[in-house]
């Protein structure tokens, strides 16, 4: 019985030690990664950096953090992270050819809304369209035409071709 007590707190001593510290490291990795999204997104907001572009780098970095995070916290509880890693670069490569054309509109969007080309309210003749800008998002444009219809247009068939803004 009591060699039986002996191993039970052995195997608690040896891995109740790496749970411990496993979460440790998850709860202060969480701390620092909401400190430093926080922290980038108010100064890129300071800088004059669009809301949309502000708040969409500090999710991403979040999440960026957080992946690191988990993968310390795996390791510490002696989990094989190296196959780990590769698995997740193996879906990201996976990810990333299915969403391409998704991915190609979002980086057009993200150039429109950092470069501003044009804005709501301008009268552009852009990606097989022509009309009024209504409204920029992270994929696509929205125009109303002078007939009084919606367009939406794909943003990476705007920032692919000529855009032509009215002067008046």
């Amino acid at each position: 019985m009591q060699e039986n007590i002996q191993k039970i707190y052995d195997y608690f001593i040896q891995y109740g030690m790496s749970v411990v510290g496993a979460i440790v490291i998850f709860i202060i990795g969480r701390i620092v990664a909401r400190f430093v999204t926080n922290l980038i997104e108010a100064s890129m907001l300071k800088g004059g950096v669009d809301k949309t572009i502000g708040s969409f780098v500090r999710h991403l970095t979040f999440y960026g953090v957080m992946t690191f995070v988990c993968i310390a916290a795996l390791n510490k509880l002696g989990v094989e992270t190296s196959s780990f890693i590769a698995v997740i670069g193996a879906a990201s490569l996976a990810v990333g050819l299915a969403l391409q054309g998704s991915l190609a509109n979002f980086a057009s969007g993200f150039m429109i809304i950092l470069f501003q080309p044009f804005k709501v309210g301008d009268v552009i003749d852009a990606g097989g369209a022509q009309g009024t800008v209504e409204e920029i998002q992270i994929f696509n444009t929205i125009m109303v035409t002078s007939d009084k219809k919606r367009v939406i247009v794909p943003n990476s068939k705007i920032t692919g071709d000529k855009i032509t803004i009215d002067a008046a």
